[in-house]
């Protein structure tokens, strides 16, 4: 077995055209860089707004692992029940949710070549509703990770890239990677730290990028233009897949790379 554990990460999945681009795009991916994780967010894949059941399985079928969400994971009321019934739990919501809220924000476990990892999804809340405080989740959270569990990838679904900075440098040498979600607009601005965490404030999105941020850019002009309520439906054109790959030690878990990945 390698020293060096491999973990791709998938941009915010957004409707049809963005599952559409990973099961066209996951297995070049896969066949290029042989990951030994694959994770991706998945909070828009119903239409742009939401996630089902029956997606959840669609996207865990083609091989990721665990997905992780973020404050739109609610949007579908189907999805609730899942959160709660269903047993592996390879569905996240952001842990720093209140506690009464279905669903958990972590996820611990072992590829079938035998990596132990665990998953971590928070929300960031500069500009988004005002619930617990991600740092402090966090630290509660790492704290009971078990100690062989090495590599550990922290989500960070926020609004403000200076809170989702502050998140990355506040886990360094906690985490082996903190990636930001939320926005869908990919940043250029990944680093390993000094600590051995791999940073970058935006993964990106996986879906049509003849839009804004994933829909129709028309309607949304005209949102802006005239402030009237309009349905937001997702856009087709020039998809893509946004991700990013990190190298890391599977005996410390320290980061040992970062790598945007963009694939049409």
């Amino acid at each position: 077995m390698s020293a060096t554990a491999k973990i791709l990460f998938i941009g915010d999945i957004c409707g049809h055209p963005g599952r559409r681009a990973v099961k066209e795009l996951l297995p070049g991916l896969v066949a290029e860089f042989a990951p030994d994780l694959v994770l991706a967010n998945a909070e828009n894949a119903a239409g742009g707004f939401g996630i089902t059941p029956p997606l959840v399985e669609e996207l865990l079928d083609l091989g990721i692992a665990v997905l992780t969400s973020g404050n739109h994971v609610w949007d579908k009321r189907e999805i609730l029940p899942y959160l709660t019934d269903h047993a592996d739990g390879r569905l996240l919501r952001p842990a720093n949710y209140p506690g009464a809220a279905p669903g958990q924000g972590i996820y611990v476990g072992k590829t079938q070549a035998g990596l132990d990892y665990a998953v971590l999804n928070l929300q960031g809340r500069v500009f988004m509703p005002a619930i617990d405080c991600p740092f402090r989740t966090a630290d509660a959270l790492f704290g009971n990770i078990p100690s062989e569990v090495k590599v550990r990838i922290v989500d960070v679904h926020a609004e403000a890239t200076s809170e989702k900075r502050a998140l990355g440098w506040y886990l360094d040498g906690r985490a082996t990677a903190v990636v930001g979600t939320h926005t869908h607009i990919p940043t250029a601005d990944e680093c390993v730290q000094p600590g051995g965490t791999a940073y970058i404030t935006d993964v990106g999105m996986t879906g049509p990028y003849d839009s804004v941020i994933g829909i129709q850019k028309d309607t949304v002009i005209r949102k802006f233009l005239e402030q009237i309520p309009a349905r937001f439906d997702v856009a087709k054109g020039d998809v893509r897949l946004s991700g990013v790959l990190i190298a890391a030690d599977r005996e410390s878990g320290r980061a040992l790379s970062i790598e945007r990945i963009l694939r049409k």
